[in-house]
């Protein structure tokens, strides 16, 4: 572990040669389409404060506002060079979550993974991306179609540092075979005090092979931030309607206010502390986060200090899995 000049600390990303920021920068948000409420000049204000602050991990997707987030990333990443910028390919058959029966060729024909990457690299305006990842995942596509070959291909050329897979959405056990057959450099997942499914054999995984793990989700989508009441709403087409939908709000309040009493912290405790409780896990490389304030980027960046939280909290914590069905809101 290191520490930049500016004091935030740095992690390896497995065995990838990179360095990074423990608190990364979650660019969906600034995408401006699925989360509403981005606006671009308060997006690029957050993004060179996180930078100045010593962060140097942005994470973003060619599918985060149709490219909108990319082409901001890279208009602050080409100002601060040695920023360290990941990108996801979306799938070719645009199935989030990839269905258990997709193809790696109905996902991800090598042809199709240079020509996005090249399509990737033209918004950013950068010659190499640092981490290149798939956005949708299937454990049955290792030896399938010619995606690997697309990926040699892509590192020899230059314009990949590192590639990766962004594992579906609490499916962690769908990742294990490419982190032991090697053929990955790093792994997205989600990952939180309420989400920890990935402990059950992932993040061991990762760490036993040298693969890095860029955490995202650790505030479960605000839910964690402790800001979320029963009568919070949401505007008119943000997602957070269908995932905070039903009673999902209600349910919520109890399991914070446990956490709450079981650790002796205050609501205004419950970011950090969830923070704290993800990089506590020596398999974890980075946490990205959304930050689309000035605010939030100085809050979350103060925490990338080498500090988990002690071991006692983090065993408490455990106790407060809430295993659910993450898809359909509770009714």
């Amino acid at each position: 572990m290191t520490t930049n000049s500016t004091g935030l600390h740095q992690r390896p990303l497995g065995r990838s040669g990179l360095s990074v920021s423990e608190i990364g920068y979650g660019a969906w948000g600034i995408g401006a389409d699925m989360w509403k409420g981005a606006q671009d000049d308060e997006s690029l204000t957050a993004l060179r404060r996180y930078v100045a602050l010593g962060g140097n991990f942005i994470d973003t997707a060619m599918g985060y506002g149709n490219g909108h987030s990319e082409r901001l990333v890279g208009q602050v990443a080409r100002e601060h060079p040695g920023t360290l910028v990941a990108t996801k390919i979306s799938p070719l058959n645009r199935q989030w979550p990839a269905a258990p029966a997709t193809t790696a060729d109905q996902a991800y024909p090598g042809e199709y993974v240079i020509r996005m990457t090249d399509e990737s690299l033209a918004r950013l305006g950068l010659d190499t991306i640092d981490v290149q990842q798939l956005h949708v995942w299937n454990d049955s596509w290792l030896g399938q179609g010619d995606w690997q070959d697309a990926v040699t291909q892509l590192k020899r050329d230059g314009k990949v540092r590192a590639f990766g897979i962004s594992v579906n959405d609490h499916q962690p056990h769908n990742a294990v075979a490419a982190v032991e057959a090697g053929a990955v450099d790093s792994v997205q997942v989600i990952y939180n005090v309420f989400d920890q499914s990935p402990q059950d054999r992932l993040l061991d995984a990762c760490h036993a092979h040298g693969v890095g793990v860029i955490v995202r989700v650790a505030l479960d989508e605000g839910s964690l931030t402790g800001t979320l009441t029963a009568d919070t709403t949401f505007p008119e087409g943000d997602w957070r309607n269908g995932y905070f939908g039903g009673n999902r709000l209600t349910q919520l309040q109890p399991r914070l206010r446990a956490i709450e009493q079981d650790l002796g912290i205050r609501t205004d405790g419950l970011a950090e502390t969830s923070l704290r409780f993800v990089l506590s896990h020596p398999a974890v490389s980075t946490v990205i986060v959304g930050m689309r304030s000035v605010r939030n980027v100085e809050r979350n960046a103060a925490l990338a200090d080498g500090q988990g939280l002690p071991a006692e909290q983090v065993r408490k914590l455990h106790a407060h899995r809430w295993d659910r069905n993450w898809y359909l809101p509770a009714e």
